[in-house]
């Protein structure tokens, strides 16, 4: 075991990190310096610090990443319209590389030599924190004490804090719970099983449909080059603005999803997400896209949303290939400004107007009433794209093709 005089710890303040922390004092006789990240989940930080100290921290850190989250790792997720498997809206996935980079910063600033977390060696977590510190300082060493220590159960876990004194909370979590100013995620329990219904506990932000408000609310969302500038008129900062419309939303019962996708490690798991700013943003910011974006341009975007939502949740946020893809999306969103209204009701968005200064849409060609635009010219376009088709006949025929059928 290399001699490791000083480690920082992401810390939560739960039973795990907060066993990890005297587990690290006791294996490697070192210094620990407890870091948590607020992200804008709601939680009492001041006890937070005071515990990781009791606990025997020499130093507690709380890291305000709020605006850092939201502006650098947020936004630019949504002008690549990211979503993994075509529905998880990455609310925990984009978090890590976030929480990763502060870890890093605070490691060379009290000269630490590792840092350490708390992810399970079955889920995504540890490979998002790894990769990204390796990736932003390859000179420090990781401690990942779930592969080491043989503390593999909840009560084993108890034993230990008990022995330690370490407080334990009297309240019994039903489930693995991650939360941000974005979403919040559950895992466990009745959920290991996908053919069970999720209990009516598993719940924490967003507002059944049937009990949301039976009247329709208005939102109205700008945006700049892709970003989201403002809502209901009012200029707001990143976090303000997903604050905001995270409250919108959930109050109308937007925002929630429950699926079985597939973890990088390899095997499928179930979790319910509930993120009523991302649901909301993600449907906006795509509606104005319908008005700014060319055609060509938006399929090719499309295409590669794909692979850069699987970096993101893969862990792969600082490599090549994310900020090549990123590069991409920036330009491609430079005309992505303008205001969109939408009507949300029972858990549905309903985009109802959409305008924008660099618009594409020209009510001249795309009128019923006349206009600047010529019907005959229709003619030699299906004419010239259909040649191929025609081509194409005529070799069927000679191949004796007896045409079409139904093979199921």
């Amino acid at each position: 075991m290399n001699k490791i005089g000083k480690v920082v710890l992401a810390y939560s303040g739960g039973l795990d990190t907060s066993v990890i922390l005297r587990w690290l004092i006791e294996t490697y006789g070192c210094e620990v310096v407890a870091a948590t990240a607020d992200l804008g989940q709601p939680e009492d930080f001041a006890a937070i610090e005071r515990k990781a100290i009791e606990t025997g921290a020499s130093e507690a850190i709380v890291l305000d990443l709020r605006e850092d989250m939201a502006q650098n790792f947020v936004f630019p997720m949504l002008r690549a319209a990211a979503r993994y498997e075509n529905r998880y809206l990455l609310g925990t996935s984009i978090a890590r590389p976030c929480i990763a980079q502060a870890l890093v910063e605070v490691a060379k600033k009290t000269g630490a030599d590792a840092i350490a977390h708390g992810a399970t060696g079955k889920g995504n977590d540890q490979v998002r924190f790894e990769f990204s510190i390796k990736a932003l300082d390859p000179s420090l060493k990781v401690i990942a004490p779930w592969r080491e220590w043989d503390l593999l159960s909840r009560k084993a876990l108890t034993a230990f804090a008990e022995k330690h004194g370490i407080p334990i909370s009297a309240e019994s979590k039903r489930y693995s719970m991650d939360a941000n100013m974005l979403h919040t995620s559950f895992e466990g329990s009745e959920l290991e099983n996908p053919g069970n219904e999720p209990d009516a506990s598993c719940r924490s932000r967003v507002t059944p449909p049937e009990q949301a408000p039976d009247k329709p609310e208005y939102v109205e969302v700008g945006f700049v080059r892709g970003n989201p500038v403002s809502v209901n008129g009012a200029q707001l900062d990143p976090y303000d603005i997903i604050a905001t419309l995270g409250d919108i939303a959930a109050r109308n019962g937007i925002g929630r999803d429950d699926m079985v996708e597939n973890r990088y490690v390899g095997m499928k798991c179930r979790g319910v997400y509930e993120n009523p700013a991302g649901t909301l943003l993600f449907a906006l910011h795509r509606d104005l896209e319908g008005v700014c974006m060319d055609r060509e341009l938006l399929a090719i975007r499309d295409m590669f949303s794909v692979p850069y939502s699987r970096c993101v949740y893969n862990g792969y946020w600082f490599s090549p290939e994310r900020e090549a893809m990123q590069a991409f999306f920036d330009k491609s969103q430079e005309p992505v400004t303008g205001l969109v209204k939408a009507k949300l009701y029972k858990g549905g968005i309903l985009p109802v107007s959409r305008t924008s200064p660099y618009s594409l849409f020209s009510e001249d060609l795309a009128t019923f009433e006349g206009g600047d635009y010529d019907h005959k010219d229709a003619a030699g376009f299906i004419k010239l794209n259909s040649l191929r088709l025609g081509l194409y006949a005529a070799t069927r025929e000679r191949m004796g093709w007896k045409g079409f059928k139904n093979e199921s």
